[in-house]
């Protein structure tokens, strides 16, 4: 200390360390390990390593610990949140800073301040490291003050366990399902179609049994690998034909209108043969057709998608694109990009392949709903676009599929037993990118189009869309982890790895409890859901009077138009097939009237909506949109505060939560209490404090940066000093002070 009559020198340290350095290297308080589930290991770890808020451009972050698990990458800090800060919608298996191995998309090292991905194996190691995630978050990591053995492990680890090549047997299913309790939820009502008694049942339900038979044919899979074990033909296709053909050139039934119009799928024939299997296969074709195509449904149109779609290669191209859009490392990237946000949307052709998809089911629900037409959708394999088309129809003319049991037993019937290759589409063992495409993800793109558009007539929610596009990357679920369900069969049964005999017992991801409390399953629920009434005996009697095709077309008015084109077409083929003048066997989009789809639609979207009838999605120009939610879910410059439909969401669950509150003090009154749930809806707190990024983030700190990009500004001034500003953003309070 300093004497009391002495002069204080002048100050002459220079620092040439940055605050951040200063930080990074105050020591960690207290170990923090991470929380393992059954079955993971600890495979590698680095202490030391500092996680930037990506937020914005500053250096500003936390430090804390980097392991890789045979699960995941989890960074640990020991920055114990306050319960205010604490999510709401708590995912149980991966937490904030957790990505599993399957969600790694690229790595990237950073040296000396340039971007090179990271493969194989490493000469020199990074001193940054990021992490683009598939479900669009990006992590950076600074591992300048770590050891550097540390650095060595660590990167080398997460590298060869995400990026690697590797065998199915290496995958975490298999280790969970080995290690894990299982205690799955048996009142689960999702139909999983692995049975004969679900596949009649469907047939039931949508009185298809009169036509279409559940076969046996490939049970022990001696038909075919790719086929499922039971699955449903036209009555007059016999077990010696499936066997011929191993499938190939065989309709499979998918659903059945109300009107005994059916939708069906089928694998084309190999393009290479000789002429004369090429010719045996035509007349079998041709058999099949005829007995399909029997009066009064005679028309039959194929649609063959490879040709009418854009192809595999073109969609994964498109989403490529796209997601670049949304992997954003800091705000200065973000408002660079903000400028020419919509031609960059646009060059991407995501959105254009979304309408060009909903459009191709649009025109199958016409051919069903209006011509009473039976529609045979073909493609090589029929288990990629065929599975987004048919799962589109049934979204848009069965109320059931829009129920949340509904529509998770469609994608068990119509993707998962249908045989599409998730572990090749997804891309799970890193064995091929030839093979990846997003098809699961254009689905459910689609599908959120119409919830968006049409909300009380679904009973899930767009939360519930994006959990189930994350779930695609969480491999303790068998649901989206095999190609077929051959594949499933074959690896499940088979010892587990603890010396047990009996087959592997996977968990199936409808099973939400397994990843969220019930408070947060409530998100996934829709509280505005227009449920269907049940209509009494007398409603029942009088029904049936009531024209067939109404009971799925839009609520009609009392007075009836005089100009109803295609109810006027409709009645000249039943007179024509009544005459005996038989119609053409096949329909080819080049024979209809130019102006029918338009027609069909037009008269649609002119009438009130039935939410629990036939739903056409609007597809003109900018009514399709970005799914906000998913893509836009981590950036907090995109946020709405205190707005998007969460502010209307926490209103409306306010109401919900003083309605159930009522009810239950008028039942204790009255002596009735009936048992509640009063805690069905989640508590949320005030729509003020939150964003539109809730429930994934709570409301975050606003970017520092102004919204207008020096770029925008150049081209409104043509001042020299602003030109040659090395900012990328202009500093707005400057000038208005």
């Amino acid at each position: 200390m300093l004497g009391s009559g002495a002069k204080a020198a002048k100050p002459s340290f220079v620092s040439y360390i940055s605050p951040e350095e200063i930080y990074i290297k105050e020591p960690i308080e207290k170990e923090v390990n991470p929380h393992l589930l059954p079955g993971e290991l600890l495979l590698c770890e680095a202490n030391t390593v500092y996680k930037y808020m990506q937020e914005d451009g500053s250096n500003r972050g936390t430090c804390g610990k980097l392991v890789c698990t045979n699960f995941k990458i989890a960074f640990l800090d020991d920055d114990t949140s306050a319960d205010d800060n604490e999510p709401q919608f708590k995912n149980k298996i991966v937490g904030e800073n957790d990505i599993t191995l399957q969600c790694v998309d690229q790595i990237y090292g950073v040296y000396d301040e340039k971007k090179k991905l990271l493969t194989g194996q490493l000469r020199k190691y990074p001193e940054k490291l990021i992490i683009y995630c598939k479900d669009l978050r990006v992590f950076h990591f600074c591992l300048r003050y770590t050891k550097e053995e540390e650095v060595k492990r660590i990167v080398s680890g997460i590298v060869h366990h995400s990026q690697t090549p590797k065998l199915l047997k290496r995958l975490f299913l298999f280790s969970y399902a080995s290690a894990a309790p299982n205690n799955t939820d048996r009142r689960n009502q999702t139909v999983m179609f692995d049975t004969l008694e679900d596949w009649r049942g469907e047939l039931e339900r949508t009185k298809g049994n009169v036509k279409y038979k559940a076969v046996t044919t490939n049970e022990g899979y001696r038909v075919s690998e790719k086929l499922p074990l039971y699955f449903v033909v036209p009555i007059c296709v016999s077990e010696e034909s499936i066997l011929k053909y191993e499938g190939r050139g065989i309709p499979i039934w998918c659903w059945s209108c109300h009107n005994g119009a059916a939708l069906l799928k089928m694998s084309a024939f190999p393009k290479e043969q000789d002429d004369s299997t090429s010719q045996m296969q035509k007349i079998f074709l041709d058999g099949i057709y005829k007995t399909i195509s029997k009066p009064p449904y005679e028309l039959l149109k194929m649609d063959d998608l490879s040709s009418s779609l854009p192809s595999l290669q073109d969609i994964q191209t498109a989403y490529t694109r796209f997601k670049q859009l949304f992997l954003i490392d800091n705000s200065t990237e973000f408002w660079a990009t903000d400028v020419k946000w919509f031609s960059l949307l646009e060059s991407t052709n995501w959105l254009e392949i979304t309408r060009r998809v909903l459009k191709k089911a649009i025109e199958v629900a016409e051919c069903l709903e209006r011509q009473h037409t039976n529609v045979l959708l073909i493609e090589e394999s029929a288990t990629d676009l065929c599975c987004v088309i048919s799962s589109l129809v049934q979204v848009m003319m069965d109320s059931y599929s829009r129920t949340k049991s509904g529509f998770q037993s469609l994608i068990q019937k119509e993707w998962v037993i249908g045989g599409h290759g998730f572990l090749d589409r997804c891309n799970h063992l890193h064995k091929s990118d030839k093979e990846e495409a997003p098809v699961f993800l254009l689905l459910l793109n689609c599908v959120w189009q119409l919830v968006q558009q049409y909300p009380p007539a679904f009973e899930f929610t767009e939360t519930y869309l994006t959990v189930l596009s994350d779930s695609l990357y969480v491999p303790i679920f068998s649901t989206f982890f095999f190609n077929s369900q051959h594949q499933r069969d074959t690896n499940t049964s088979g010892e587990s790895l603890k010396t047990q005999s009996g087959p592997f017992r996977f968990l199936t991801v409808w099973d939400w409890s397994v990843q969220f409390d019930p408070k947060a399953q409530a998100f996934l629920n829709n509280p505005l859901y227009a449920e269907k009434p049940k209509p009494d005996k007398s409603q029942r009697k009088t029904s049936r009077f009531k024209h067939q095709r109404q009971l799925s077309l839009p609520l009609t008015q009392t007075k009836s138009s005089s100009k109803r084109g295609f109810f006027r077409e409709e009645t000249d083929h039943l007179i024509k097939n009544i005459l005996g003048k038989r119609i053409g066997k096949f329909i080819n989009s080049s024979d209809e009237p130019p102006n029918s789809f338009r027609e069909f639609y037009d008269s649609w979207h002119g009438k009130p909506v039935d939410y629990h009838g036939l739903l056409l999605p609007r597809i003109d120009g900018p009514e399709i949109k970005v799914w906000a939610q998913r893509y836009l879910r981590w950036i907090p410059e995109a946020q709405l505060h205190g707005g998007g439909t969460i502010a209307t969401a926490a209103k409306i669950l306010d109401l919900m939560e003083e309605v159930q509150s009522l009810q239950v003090k008028m039942d204790e009154e009255h002596s009735q209490a009936v048992s509640r749930d009063v805690h069905s809806v989640p508590m949320l707190r005030s729509s003020a404090r939150l964003s539109s990024l809730f429930p994934f983030a709570l409301l975050q700190r606003q970017s520092i940066k102004p919204a207008l990009p020096t770029s925008t500004w150049k081209d409104l001034e043509d001042e020299d000093d602003l030109v040659k500003r090395d900012d990328e953003f202009v500093d707005l309070s400057a000038d208005m002070s």
